[in-house]
């Protein structure tokens, strides 16, 4: 019997694989979510399977995700970034990846942890949509509205209503998978 997917997935095995084990699974590791803001900023006007097929190679170039080390990242760094072919070299998403970091650090200082913080716009509960097919999912949404707004109060860039709402299906914030999907079933009662 073959499993039913979200249709996005079913053309790339790195595609498949991330969304048969990661895309909207809830996620509280910190160094994990640093990552998925990370990619999804990255993300920002190409398309995922652009950004999960360097995903190895973004990761590499940002010491791990590493938020600490990011964070102390100086212009000789930036400029080394800007010359690897391997990933994404686009300057204000490479130094906002940095301010970033800054950012995250301060948000766990604040709030004991990242995670807190962004879970607690939902009171740490997964909003459970129910999408029948890939056009109802929408771009952004009011809770992608209010988490962007306060990001970038909070010093984060690239962080619209758009990247945001795709970080939050990405770290399980929200269920977008569609109801036949298998993963959708998977996660309903996950928490």
């Amino acid at each position: 019997m073959t499993l039913k997917r979200c249709p996005w997935c079913l053309d790339d095995e790195k595609n498949l694989n991330y969304h048969d084990n990661e895309w909207g699974t809830p996620n509280f590791n910190e160094n994990s979510l640093f990552e998925f803001l990370v990619l999804e900023t990255f993300q920002t006007g190409l398309s995922w399977k652009i950004i999960i097929n360097k995903r190895e190679d973004i990761k590499k170039a940002f010491s791990d995700f590493d938020f600490k080390k990011i964070a102390n990242y100086d212009l000789n760094k930036i400029n080394l970034l800007l010359k690897n072919k391997n990933i994404i070299r686009n300057k204000l998403k490479i130094e906002s990846t940095v301010l970033n970091a800054k950012a995250f650090i301060k948000v766990q200082q604040k709030e004991k942890s990242f995670s807190n913080y962004i879970w607690g716009f939902v009171n740490e509960k997964t909003i459970q949509n129910k999408f029948n097919t890939p056009k109802e999912i929408p771009k952004h949404s009011k809770l992608s509205k209010i988490i962007s707004k306060d990001l970038k109060k909070r010093g984060f860039k690239f962080v619209g209503p758009i990247v945001t709402y795709s970080f939050i299906q990405a770290i399980g914030i929200v269920n977008d998978h569609l109801t036949s999907c298998f993963r959708y079933k998977e996660l309903k009662n996950k928490i």
